[in-house]
């Protein structure tokens, strides 16, 4: 798309409105053919099922996140030549390659559909598996060999997933140093900074991230090496409270929705029981790309969540705590 006309919305039109119903149409939600190259309700509901789907907010405008997840949901495996490189390749095919390699017990990571250099080493391993030049190049070869392995698949839990949840457990009860980064976007300044003191005070070393772009909180969080990472949002009248964790298709993060679930239990038990959340999974940039347990915490009404700001806070720091101890399941 040229000369960056994002975002759009209802009432544009023009060629960018019909790349964009082209490409929602090429990965199954049509659009009315009389709205060619108009925004208008049809395209607009057509664009809040495919967010829907690929966990993004149902906002029916095409902003660069939906945008990017347009493009991306165009590839499919074998449609090009997947490689590790300094701009990771990113796409529904890259996350084919992952949950496919994972199901034959090489570990490429989680399913993000970001080629990063776990997927590039777990290539590596299974091209020299099948006796193919290693070379960390996903070609014809590759998609051949995996087609032939089709039924050897054990399905969708992964090796990584496995290995994550054995890294949780053995995290389990450290809180002491535990390296932690609370994020927000400016609106939730002063209960973000509240929450990384209390949760100083249990023994966490915590950073807290200011900026509105959730791949920059990603970024940080992975740069400080951070073990899990909590975002806070004020969101407007009539929306409701929730808290969203990394999850596609066969993949979701075990840390986050184990967080995400004490946040509700605990928020249900406690003071604020208008505002118990909806627990969902997505794929929101900051949950994507964190390398860490995530979880982004929209709290609303807004005009309900700031006369109980203190108790929210201390809910969402006892559910943390109480991760700490337990972070995953038994």
């Amino acid at each position: 798309m040229s000369d960056d006309p994002l975002p759009l919305a209802v009432g544009d039109d023009g060629d960018p409105v019909r790349d964009v119903q082209r490409r929602l149409r090429r990965v199954g939600f049509p659009v009315p053919e009389a709205e060619d190259g108009l925004f208008g309700p049809g395209t607009a509901a057509a664009l809040r099922r495919f967010q829907a789907d690929r966990g993004l907010h149902p906002d029916e405008a095409c902003g660069p996140q939906t945008w990017s997840a347009l493009v991306e949901a165009g590839y499919h495996i074998g449609d090009r030549f997947l490689y590790r490189r300094t701009s990771m390749l990113r796409g529904e095919d890259v996350a084919e390659l992952q949950e496919r390699l994972g199901s034959l017990g090489f570990d490429a990571g989680r399913v993000d559909g970001i080629f990063g250099p776990d997927t590039g080493s777990a290539l590596v391993e299974f091209q020299r598996n099948c006796g193919l030049t290693a070379d960390g190049i996903c070609g014809p070869d590759v998609v051949a060999a995996l087609d032939r392995l089709a039924a050897r698949q054990a399905g969708p839990t992964s090796v990584a997933r496995v290995r994550e949840v054995e890294r949780l457990r053995g995290t389990a009860g450290a809180l002491p140093g535990h390296r932690m980064v609370v994020g927000h976007g400016g609106d939730a300044g002063p209960m973000a900074e509240s929450l990384a003191r209390m949760l100083r005070e249990s023994g966490a070393e915590v950073e807290v991230i200011n900026h509105p772009d959730g791949s920059a909180h990603a970024r940080q969080a992975n740069e400080q090496g951070a073990q899990l990472y909590v975002g806070l949002r004020l969101v407007a009248t009539g929306e409701q409270t929730r808290v969203a964790f990394y999850a596609q298709r066969n993949w979701e993060s075990v840390g986050g929705h184990r967080l995400a679930d004490l946040i509700q239990d605990t928020v249900r038990k406690g003071t604020v029981p208008i505002l118990i959340p909806d627990v969902l999974g997505m794929r929101l940039p900051v949950l994507r790309e964190t390398r860490m347990p995530a979880v982004s915490c929209e709290l609303g009404p807004a005009d309900q969540v700031v006369p109980v700001t203190a108790e929210l806070t201390r809910a969402i720091a006892d559910a943390v705590v109480a991760w700490m101890a337990e972070p995953v399941h038994g």
